[in-house]
């Protein structure tokens, strides 16, 4: 696969585990944990996409803003699993300081991805 359709196919995973990650996020702040199911659809989905990230940095060569992305987004990974193993499956609230941490890093990464692919479409 070359970096660019890779690039391509990470980001569309990562925007649409992005807008599961704002309805959770919406639904926290009103006062209730998000539906399992969409917490595992999200996760699905943003492990998919860090998946092709991690393949490209490891066997196809990615743009160094690719990387740094993805290392930010095993951060945010990292977190996302806490949130879901320590508090979503015993059915406690998610605290929202995390939450929201996992959020900015997580963005961060998609945004430096983003940066990669914008960069490789370019030339």
């Amino acid at each position: 696969m070359e970096p660019l359709r890779l690039l391509e196919t990470a980001t569309a995973l990562l925007v649409i585990a992005a807008l599961g990650g704002v309805v959770m996020a919406a639904i926290r702040v009103s006062g209730k944990n998000p539906p399992t199911g969409l917490a595992m659809l999200h996760g699905f989905l943003a492990a998919s996409g860090l998946t092709l990230l991690i393949y490209g940095a490891a066997f196809v060569g990615m743009p160094a803003l690719a990387n740094g992305g993805t290392a930010l987004l095993v951060l945010a990974a990292i977190g996302g699993v806490v949130l879901n193993l320590q508090y979503h499956w015993k059915n406690q609230p998610l605290p929202k300081g995390l939450m929201v941490g996992h959020a900015l890093v997580a963005v961060v990464g998609f945004l430096l991805v983003v940066l990669a692919l914008i960069n490789t479409l370019r030339g």
